[in-house]
């Protein structure tokens, strides 16, 4: 890993990314973006109207990921995003290789109660069951982990930054 830690806060829409990474970023010291925020003005308005995003729309997105989390690799980097499918971190980590993946995980249940409660977001919550079936595990050979969301967000920074301390195989 990188001197300054570089972390993509991911999962599917609701799961509390940008939550969890702003204070995962106050606690480390490290700026934080929402790739959110990186989206083409196109691919928000498709969203928007409840449609899908498809890869060719993420692409573009994804090499803007990487090519965050490589630019703050002197600086460290907290981002949330929601790298989805292997092939979406394996493209960011072909720009960074050094991202740490912490996987936010919660009951579906869950998730459509915080999405239905979301007010002016432009991911709307008809869209979770898209995101959920399209959602690939992390893999064993894949530098993250996985954080279960029925916590506070006090208690998952903590719990991330404790593992992102621990030493990795």
């Amino acid at each position: 890993m990188s001197a300054a830690p570089l972390v993509c806060v991911m999962g599917v829409s609701a799961v509390g990314k940008s939550t969890v990474g702003i204070a995962l970023s106050d606690a480390l010291g490290v700026p934080f973006v929402d790739a959110d925020s990186l989206h083409s003005e196109a691919n928000r308005n498709k969203m928007n109207a409840g449609i899908p995003l498809v890869d060719d729309d993420r692409w573009p997105w994804l090499d803007a990921v990487g090519a965050g989390f490589a630019a703050a690799a002197d600086t460290g980097l907290v981002m949330a995003c929601s790298a989805l499918r292997r092939v979406y971190r394996d493209r960011i980590r072909a720009a960074a290789p050094d991202v740490v993946f912490a996987h936010l995980h919660g009951p579906r249940e869950l998730l459509l109660a915080r999405a239905t409660a979301r007010v002016d977001h432009f991911m709307p919550p008809t869209l979770l069951d898209s995101q959920l079936d399209t959602l690939e595990p992390l893999g064993a050979d894949e530098a993250g982990f996985v954080v279960t969301v029925d916590r506070t967000p006090d208690v998952l920074v903590a719990e991330i930054a404790e593992r992102l301390a621990a030493p990795r195989d």
